[in-house]
């Protein structure tokens, strides 16, 4: 099946006319094929979305938001057809993908669509001399790259308050799981969404992606990926004077105080450690245990983690599917034996897993835990993005807070403690911009997300994001 791109309203093949492989992580096979875009075709959507900008941007919030909530509807409608989809294209257990990811970019339309009907303004007066008020208009053409690990829930995460702020999209979602952006694009189409107003481009980052950040008509560039292509980004970027949102990598520490709900944290730990087979930017890759806990602790999470069983992404009964491709699984693999090297001691998993049938040839690896290592190996200071964690023991308070920043990422973190005075002081002092406390991956809409350090810049999320894509503007008016 041949992917194509969707610019100015229409479904297109590359200028080019060349095309990429996209392969089924859990087969090892080809199974479509994705276009090789490059400048040309951003070129063109970039072209589209600036003429439908003067239209979209100034419909009626009422006649966006409604188209918006169609397409929401839409999904809702083709939900076992979409995870479907995804769950071909990246790997992850289709059970996921139905509960989590399909639903949640419904969701993230259905939000933003009515949040921009709610968005107030502010006036001041100057007694007897004058008004004045602020307006926020959208800002232009945006551009918007998205990750392989969440395809649809992290590609609508960034359209969404785009669209519903008024600007047009040029959008470019990952190379390797392009399906789900595919399908999106001719819901959008079925949905009524004007010509022009959202473009995507499929193809290389640094064909792609990079003429989107270069562009000198995409006023705004809003990121999602790793934290090399990030600086790369950003270095573009800066010189053009673009508003900038990057939401970069994470080596996400999990604390594990005395007096926690154990069960509780034990079967958290266990899903923010492997869900997705780790492939998430907040998952807490590094779990650091009170020493009084810590054999307690590790017997049991050991325990849970060997249950897990790794399988192929359609069973009912897969917790861990394949990681995205080969080049990916061959990089986790090596973190593994540079574990080994640095000290480490792999007391679960560390392995990748042969199947049998269709899946014989995919990416699978065990979930994989690893002890015995300080925080400032590479084990624990880089991104691995894969179903490996360490674990280590504390003994202090002001001993876990070190540890917890002693890397240059600072998205996420949780904490699990029963002491309420010790989870809002140990929260104030982690460097990270989202705190889980007793919890992971709960998430609010209304709120900001990003992170700090080398995690990010800019955030997104609730109102923060309808006024990233907007420029604010003050008029003063003499009495």
């Amino acid at each position: 099946m041949n992917i194509l791109n969707y610019i100015n309203g229409q479904l297109i093949a590359p200028v080019s006319g060349q095309y990429l492989d996209n392969i089924n992580p859990a087969e090892g096979k080809v199974y479509g094929n994705i276009p090789d875009s490059d400048s040309a075709d951003v070129t063109k959507a970039v072209e589209s979305a600036a003429a439908a900008f003067p239209i979209w941007s100034a419909m009626p919030l009422t006649k966006r938001a409604n188209i918006l909530l169609k397409i929401a509807e839409l999904i809702d409608r083709d939900l076992d057809k979409l995870a479907l989809a995804e769950s071909a294209d990246q790997g992850k257990p289709l059970k996921l993908a139905k509960s989590v990811d399909i639903p949640r970019a419904s969701a993230n339309l259905r939000f933003y669509a009515t949040a921009s009907m709610h968005v107030s303004t502010e006036s001041h007066l100057m007694e007897g001399e004058a008004i004045n008020y602020t307006t926020q208009t959208p800002i232009g053409v945006a551009g918007c790259i998205s990750p392989w690990n969440l395809p649809l829930y992290l590609f609508t995460w960034k359209i969404a308050p785009a669209l519903a702020a008024g600007c047009t999209v040029v959008a470019k979602p990952s190379e390797l799981t392009p399906m789900t952006a595919f399908l999106f694009s001719k819901l959008c189409i079925e949905a009524g969404l004007p010509a022009g107003v959202l473009n995507i481009v499929h193809g290389l980052g640094n064909k792609v992606g990079q003429a989107i950040v270069e562009h000198p008509e995409v006023s705004v560039i809003s990121f999602t990926g790793g934290t090399v292509t990030g600086k790369r980004i950003a270095a573009t970027a800066a010189p053009m004077f673009k508003k900038l949102s990057l939401e970069l990598g994470g080596k996400n520490p999990n604390l594990i105080f005395a007096d926690c709900d154990f069960d509780q944290a034990v079967s958290t730990s266990i899903q923010s450690s492997f869900s997705n087979q780790g492939e998430i930017c907040l998952c807490g890759s590094r779990i650091l245990v009170e020493r009084s806990l810590y054999n307690k602790f590790i017997a049991e999470f050991v325990k849970r983690t060997k249950e897990l069983i790794v399988g192929d992404p359609l069973e009912e009964n897969t917790r861990v599917g394949a990681l995205v491709s080969e080049a990916h699984m061959n990089k986790v693999l090596s973190y593994i034996e540079l574990a080994k090297s640095e000290g480490g001691e792999i007391i679960c998993g560390g392995k990748q897993v042969s199947l049998s049938g269709r899946c014989e040839n995919g990416y699978f690896v065990e979930p994989t835990v690893i002890a015995g290592l300080d925080q400032t190996c590479r084990t624990n200071q880089e991104e691995i993005f894969g179903p490996v964690v360490t674990i280590m023991p504390f003994d202090t308070e002001e001993e876990a807070i070190n540890y917890a920043n002693s890397n240059a990422y600072g998205l996420s973190a949780t904490i699990w403690t029963e002491n309420l005075k010790r989870a809002h002081r140990v929260s104030h002092q982690i460097k990270s911009g989202i705190i889980w406390v007793n919890c992971w991956l709960l998430r609010d809409l209304r709120t900001p997300f990003g992170g700090m350090k080398q995690s990010g810049v800019g955030r997104e999320g609730g109102w923060e994001a309808l006024q990233f894509f907007t420029e604010t503007k003050n008029v003063c008016i003499k009495l």
